[in-house]
Order: structure tokens, then C-alpha cells, then sequence
């Protein structure tokens, strides 16, 4: 993109008081951002209020510095601050007039004006934008959830990108997901984000976007520099359903914001999938209540493939029970408050588990584990079901 062309897109974007629907009526007007601004007052008050025309003529502030900052990311190659330089991982923006902007995301009610892209934009110039399916979910999962994203992504990627918002719990699973399964010259994961593309939020998942950066994409609408909002991360689940074919809600809370990814998938006319779990667990609560609405359960990897109408390139696993140790996550989850096993209950969650899945979970070796369950079986908190699994009891 010409220095020119680039600095009218980032001032249309920046101007005080015009929003996304007021750019694309004036983009729909006058034609691309240098039309518009060659534009008297009196022809843009034929589009827009006279407080936005009188703030389309004049330079916002901060401008000229924006325009040299972005200016100089697209022409540094390699991985956000923080990260190694890497010469695959390339740095491009894709406007709403780009041939290369996303044909999903253009078809929805409110696409970005600009789309920051930081990885394997090779591979998307190359190929085009893929086929892909959001994983979305809790920012604290219990692990069963974690590992049934991080199953079902690793499965999916062999078919399609997996779209995800990088936040902790369910995203950053089903990112970690679909690298493991990642294809050759395929992006295996895109992650939204709702920061600028030269930031990473959270912290805690620094190594992961350096990651990604390298087998898939970082997407941001958001100007260099953007830091955490808590209203811009809502607004960027618009652009994870916008990608994508459909949305996978893994575990949810009745009030999580994965809901509004899932609402947004349905108003833009794609599938929604949900994955049912205990009816004792409050992190299955949402994806109940989708189900009730009309998404479609699913179990495994391949009932989505199947409602997509896409082929498995391998057999896809269905999320197990009681996983086995190697795949199933350390707890980092904070435990609760009261009594001495307080870690072990959140380790066990609301669905049963066996005594290596716990073990791995907890890391505590084998008499100090059994000793503990014994004790909360005593107390009631614990049961003994067949087939040597452990049910915590009484959870709400």
C-alpha cells in the first residue's frame, strides 16, 4: 500500500466521532479515503452531521505520528516486541476496498475498516482466507474443557484454521490445539485480538502469539499502540464469528461473553456448536442453554465436519471422560477457598475422573493423592463411582 493511500485510510480511521457505519457512507459516496477528503464541507454535510464534516477536515491529533509508526511495523519483518525475528513472519493491513479483505467478514453487518495482519500472510496471499471454525468458551475452564478444545482443534485443524480470541482458558486451548495439529503451508490458527497488533494481552500468552505468528495469523482492527479496553474485546468477537464457518462454544457460563461470539455466528447465519457437560457444572450452563436454542451438540470433531460438509483427513477424537495423563493439563486455575483439598476438588471439576487423569492434573504423587480423595470421600465431598473414577459431590 502507497505511504499516501495508507495515511488516508489511518486519518478516516482516527477522526473524532466517525465510526465504522459513518465511514462506509462516505467511502460509499465519494470512493477510497483521498476522495474523501478532497471533499468540501458542504458536499460531506450531504453524508454526515456538520460536527463530523468539520472533524473530517481537520487532522486528528497524533496523526502524523501514527502514520510513521505504522509505517515503519509493516516494513520491519519479525514478531511483535518481545519477540524473535523471524523473516517468514510478515506484517501487511487489508482495507475494506482490498481485493485480499476477507469475503466472510465483508458480508457481515459491520466489517472492520481496516484489518492489522501480523504472521503467515505468505500463505494467505498464496491461498486465500481458509475455510475456518471458531473455538470459543470460559476464561476459566475446568480441564476437562481445556482438553476438549485443545482435542477438537487439533483434529479440525487438519480441514480448517481455527479462529479464537487468545484470552486464557478456552482460546488460548484451542490456539495450542490447532498448532499441534497444524498442516504444512496451511495457517492452522487465527487469533483476534482486541488490542493493537504490536501488543500482546495477556501477558501470560506471549510465547503463544510468537507461535502463532509463525503457523497462522494475529488480526487486529485496532491501531498500533491500542491498549487493553475492556469494550474493544466484545466488539472483536464480531470479527472471530466473521471469519468463520461457525462457532464452537466448548464451556460457558449463562453470562460469558463467548455467548455474544455464539449470538453473533446465528444473526450471520452460521452453525453453532456446543458441547454439553455435567448439569452439576456452572461452566456448562451456557452451552445448555445454546442447545436449547437450537445449536447443534456436538461430541465429536467429525459432527462438525459433518454439518460443514467437510471431509476428516484423520478420525477425529471424541472428547473422553477420563483423558489420558499424557494430554491432560496442569491446573493453574487459583483454588477455592475452604479446606486443605480445596486444589484437588477444582483439579476434579464437575465431571468424573480417574486416578492417573487427577494425578496428572495435580502433580502429586500417589499415596498423598489417594490419601486425599479418601479423606473427602469421608467428608462427603467425594464419590466413588465404577470403573475406578471420582465424582465430586454437591458441586451447584
Amino acid at each position: 500500500m502507497p505511504p499516501d493511500e495508507l495515511a488516508a485510510w489511518l486519518r478516516l480511521t482516527l477522526t473524532p466521532g466517525v465510526g465504522n457505519a459513518t465511514a462506509r457512507r462516505l467511502l460509499a459516496a465519494f470512493g477510497l479515503p483521498q476522495r474523501v477528503f478532497a471533499q468540501s464541507a458542504s458536499a460531506l454535510r450531504q453524508v454526515v452531521t456538520a460536527a463530523q464534516a468539520s472533524a473530517l477536515l481537520q487532522e486528528p491529533p497524533g496523526l502524523a505520528a501514527q502514520i510513521e509508526t505504522t509505517w515503519q511495523w509493516l516494513m520491519q519483518p519479525g514478531e511483535e516486541a518481545g519477540g524473535p525475528q523471524d523473516a517468514a513472519v510478515t506484517r501487511s493491513i487489508v482495507t475494506l476496498g482490498d481485493e485480499n479483505y476477507p469475503p466472510s467478514l465483508l458480508a457481515t453487518e459491520d466489517p472492520p475498516l481496516l484489518l492489522y495482519l501480523m504472521g503467515r500472510c505468505d500463505w494467505l496471499q498464496a491461498t486465500g482466507w481458509p475455510a475456518a471454525l471458531a473455538i470459543v468458551g470460559s476464561r476459566n475452564p475446568t480441564p476437562q474443557g481445556q482438553i476438549n478444545a485443545r482435542q477438537f482443534a487439533q483434529a479440525l485443524a487438519g480441514q480448517m484454521a481455527v479462529v479464537s480470541g487468545l484470552a486464557l482458558g478456552i482460546d488460548g486451548a484451542a490456539h495450542e490445539g490447532a498448532l499441534q495439529g497444524a498442516q504444512p503451508e496451511r495457517l492452522a490458527t487465527i487469533a483476534v485480538i482486541g488490542t493493537g497488533a504490536d501488543r500482546v494481552y495477556p501477558a501470560r500468552h506471549r510465547d503463544l502469539a510468537h507461535r502463532i505468528a509463525r503457523q497462522g495469523l494475529l488480526v487486529s482492527e485496532y491501531p498500533l499502540g491500542t491498549p487493553p479496553v475492556a469494550a474493544n474485546f466484545p466488539k472483536r468477537n464480531r470479527i472471530i464469528s466473521g471469519l468463520s464457518l461457525g462457532a464452537l462454544v466448548v464451556e460457558a457460563a449463562l453470562q460469558s461473553g463467548s455467548l455474544i461470539t455464539a449470538r453473533l455466528a446465528a444473526e450471520q447465519g452460521k452453525e453453532v456448536f456446543a458441547i454439553p457437560g455435567s448439569i452439576h457444572g456452572t461452566q456448562s450452563r451456557g452451552c445448555h442453554a445454546l442447545i436449547r436454542q437450537g445449536a447443534k451438540l456436538v461430541e465429536t470433531a467429525q459432527d462438525i465436519l459433518e454439518e460443514l460438509r467437510l471431509p476428516a483427513s484423520r478420525p477425529a477424537p471424541a472428547a473422553p471422560a477420563t483423558p489420558a495423563p499424557s494430554t491432560a493439563p496442569t491446573v493453574s486455575a487459583p483454588p477455592p477457598a475452604g479446606g486443605p483439598h480445596a486444589s484437588l476438588l477444582t483439579a476434579l471439576g464437575a465431571d468424573p475422573a480417574s486416578l492417573d487423569a487427577l494425578q496428572a492434573r495435580t502433580g502429586w504423587p500417589t499415596p498423598q493423592l489417594q490419601a486425599a480423595l479418601l479423606e473427602l470421600e469421608l467428608a462427603g465431598q467425594v464419590g466413588r463411582l465404577p470403573g475406578g473414577l471420582f465424582q465430586r459431590l454437591g458441586v451447584a
